[in-house]
Parts: C-alpha cells; sequence; structure tokens
C-alpha cells in the first residue's frame, strides 16, 4: 500500500503580494507615461519620469511591507508574552478556554482533560497552542513574512514598470512617426 502524502498549498500570502504587486506595477507606470503623453512630447521626458516612477515605487512597496511585517512580529510578541503570563497567573481560566476550543470542535470536557493535562506540562506548547486556537495566528517567520511583502510586490512591481514603460514608449513611438 501506498503512503498517502498530503500536499497543500502554502504560498497564498506571497501570490497575493505578487498580485498586488503586478496591479501596482502596471497601472502606476502606464497612468503616469499615458498622462505625460499627452503633456508632453520628448520622449526620453517620460522615460526617465517612468523609470523614476519605478524606483520610488520599489522604495514605497519594500518599506510598508518592511513595516508590515515587523508590525506583524511586534504585535504577534505582545499577545505571546500576554499569554505566556495568562498561563502562569491564570492557569484555570486558560485551561477552560481550551476546554471551550474542543467544544467548539464537538469534545466533551472529559475527552479533552488529557490534552489540558498534557499543556499543563509543556507551557511553551500551551502558549503556541493558544496562539493559535485562541488567536488564529501563527508565528510570523522572518524568512516568509519578511522577504515576500517587501521583495515580491518591489520586484514585480518593477519588473511590470519595465513592460509598461516599454509599451508606453513603443506605442508613444508609434503615435508620433
Amino acid at each position: 500500500m501506498k503512503p498517502h502524502i498530503e500536499q497543500h498549498f502554502t504560498a497564498g500570502e506571497m501570490v497575493r503580494d505578487i498580485v498586488i504587486g503586478m496591479s501596482d506595477g502596471l497601472t502606476v507606470p502606464f497612468a503616469l507615461a499615458a498622462g505625460l503623453t499627452g503633456a508632453i512630447s520628448q520622449t526620453h521626458l517620460i522615460v526617465t519620469a517612468g523609470f523614476a516612477e519605478i524606483a520610488a515605487g520599489s522604495i514605497a512597496m519594500g518599506l510598508g511591507g518592511y513595516l508590515a511585517a515587523r508590525g506583524d512580529a511586534e504585535h504577534y510578541a505582545h499577545e505571546q508574552a500576554r499569554e505566556e503570563e495568562e498561563i502562569v497567573r491564570i492557569p484555570e481560566a486558560e485551561a477552560q478556554e481550551v476546554r471551550d476550543i474542543f467544544r467548539g470542535y464537538g469534545l466533551t470536557d472529559d475527552e479533552s482533560a488529557t490534552v489540558v493535562e498534557s499543556l499543563r506540562k509543556r507551557p511553551k506548547d500551551w502558549v503556541t497552542f493558544m496562539m493559535r486556537f485562541e488567536l488564529g495566528w501563527s508565528n510570523p517567520s522572518p524568512a516568509a513574512r519578511g522577504r515576500a511583502p517587501s521583495l515580491s510586490p518591489s520586484l514585480t512591481s518593477s519588473v511590470e514598470s519595465f513592460r509598461s514603460a516599454r509599451i508606453c514608449f513603443c506605442s508613444t513611438r508609434t503615435v508620433r512617426s
């Protein structure tokens, strides 16, 4: 019998970042080039403005992604510290929250008692469980969260901006010839 191997798509946030980056990378430079094409007749100024927008857009997207990821990590750390303090200060209330979580999945208090006692013996796992199932958060990995928001949109924005600038430049040259 073949072993069952599950394969799940786990790059949803990166796909979202790429779509946002492509949207911004196509829209803003195209609008800038189209607007400038109607206002001035010197192609080199349009191309220069397009490159300036690419640089500014990439910096803005990268900085925005970095600050968002940093804010997520700080918020997670703050809530994690709160959960760590609560399992020490009010362990019965936290144990009841675990039972309530399992009750939401149809388990009785007796059925969840073993898990509750096991988590009491492993405070680090208890905090991780509460972060995931009480608050619905997973630890924001610096590798995944820090890089994806800052690099994916800005890189995608840059690539799409170059394409847009080239399309606008070519269409401007075609219209004026």
